[in-house]
C-alpha cells in the first residue's frame, strides 16, 4: 500500500516535523560547532540513523536528509569539497532507511548558502548551481518532497523554489526571521505569499525565533497565505528584547549563541503548548528547529492528540518514590501539569 504524500497528509490535518539535527548531533559529540558541517553522515552514519529513529519514535512524520550546510560553498570553505556528492547521497539513504521503519516521508534538504547577494546578479547562477546539484542527487536517491529553509533573502528562497519545482517535487520553503523583513527588504507575510503564488506548497518560518516571538509573525503569514503554512521555532526562550536566539546573552552579558544556550531551553510543556497554539492558529506543518530533541517532539505529538511509540515511556510521576506519594507535592505537580495541558500556564 503506497504511503501518503506530504500534500495528502496536510489535507488530513497538521503534519509533525522535527529538525535541529546540527545542534543535537553537536551536543552528542558528532558535529563541530562553528563550521556545523554534517560530516557525521559519512564518519558515523549510525549516529545519524539513531537520531532519525529517535525522532520517528517520538512522532515525527518526516525524516529530513541531513544535508544542511552540505552545499559546495560550505564544504569548500573547510577544505572538504571532495566529500560533497557522497555526503549528499548518503544522507538521503540514511533518512530513507529509517523512514521505512515507520510511516514517515523523506525530505531532501537545501538551505541558505551565504553566497547570495541581491546586488550582484552573478550570484544567482552560483546559488542556483549549488541547489541544482543537491536536488539532483537527492532525486536520484529517492525523496518524497524538499525542504528549503533558513533563508534570509527572498531572492535566494525563490531560486531554491524554482529548482525544486523544476524537478517536479512538492516544496516547503521557509525563512529565518531575524528582523521584521527579509535582507532584501520584503516583509515576511508578503515574502511567504509571493512564494506561495509562485508555486511553493508550504511557506513560513523556521529557526531563530522561539515560540513566543515566532507566533505573532506566523499569525500574519497565516492571514496572508491561503495555502499551507509551516512554523518550526527553536527550542529556546526568546523574548521581545531578544526576539531571535542569536541575541540571547548570559547574566554576564556574553553572547549565549551557539554553545552556551543551555539556560534558555524551553520545557517540553512549553513546546507542547506551542503545538496547540500553532494548530489553533491554522499552522499546517508544526515542528521544532535548533535545540529540538526527541522528548520535545513526543510532547508536541501528544499535545496534538497522538499516541506514538515513545509514548510508552512518557512520564508517569505517580510511580515516583517521592512525587508519587500522596500529599501536597504530588498535588502541586499535578496542578503544574494540568495548567500546561489546559494552556493556562
Amino acid at each position: 500500500m503506497a504511503k501518503r504524500g506530504i500534500l495528502e497528509r496536510l489535507a488530513a490535518g497538521p503534519v509533525l516535523g522535527a529538525e535541529g539535527y546540527l545542534f543535537e548531533l553537536e551536543r552528542r559529540g558528532y558535529v563541530s560547532a562553528g563550521a556545523y558541517v554534517p560530516e557525521v553522515v559519512l564518519e558515523s552514519p549510525e549516529a545519524v540513523k539513531q537520531l532519525h529513529r529517535d525522532f520517528l519514535r517520538a512522532g515525527a512524520e518526516v525524516m529530513v536528509a541531513f544535508t544542511y550546510y552540505a552545499h559546495r560553498a560550505k564544504l569548500r570553505a573547510i577544505g572538504k569539497e571532495d566529500l560533497l556528492e557522497d555526503l549528499n547521497r548518503a544522507a538521503v539513504r540514511l533518512a530513507r532507511e529509517i523512514a521505512a521503519e515507520g510511516d514517515a516521508l523523506v525530505a531532501g534538504n537545501v538551505n541558505n548558502t551565504w553566497e547570495y547577494n541581491p546586488d550582484d546578479k552573478a550570484t544567482d547562477k552560483v546559488v542556483r548551481a549549488m541547489f541544482e546539484e543537491q536536488v539532483g542527487w537527492a532525486v536520484d536517491e529517492g525523496v518524497d518532497f524538499f525542504i528549503a529553509e533558513t533563508f534570509n533573502h527572498f531572492g535566494e528562497a525563490r531560486i531554491a523554489l524554482e529548482v525544486i519545482t523544476a524537478a517536479g517535487y512538492p516544496a516547503l520553503v521557509s525563512f529565518t526571521a531575524k528582523g521584521e523583513q527579509s535582507y532584501d527588504g520584503i516583509g515576511w507575510a508578503d515574502a511567504c505569499k509571493r512564494l506561495a503564488d509562485a508555486g511553493a506548497d508550504l511557506v513560513g518560518l523556521n529557526c531563530a525565533r522561539g515560540p513566543d516571538t515566532m507566533l505573532p509573525l506566523l499569525k500574519e503569514i497565516r492571514a496572508a497565505v491561503s495555502g499551507y503554512v509551516v512554523g518550526q521555532p527553536v527550542a529556546y526562550r526568546t523574548t521581545p528584547q531578544a526576539p531571535y536566539f542569536q541575541l540571547l546573552k548570559d547574566p554576564s552579558g556574553h553572547r549565549a549563541f551557539p554553545v552556551a544556550l543551555d539556560p534558555f531551553y524551553l520545557t517540553r510543556f512549553e513546546l507542547a503548548d506551542y503545538a496547540r497554539q500553532a494548530r489553533a492558529l491554522g499552522i499546517n506543518y508544526i515542528g521544532v528547529c535548533c535545540g529540538g530533541a526527541p522528548h520535545y517532539v513526543r510532547a508536541m505529538a501528544e499535545a496534538l492528540g497522538r499516541t506514538v511509540p515513545a509514548s510508552r515511556y512518557s512520564p508517569d510521576l505517580s510511580l515516583h518514590p517521592v512525587l508519587g506519594a500522596k500529599g501536597e507535592e504530588q498535588e502541586k505537580y499535578a496542578r503544574y501539569i494540568q495548567d500546561f495541558e489546559d494552556g493556562s500556564a
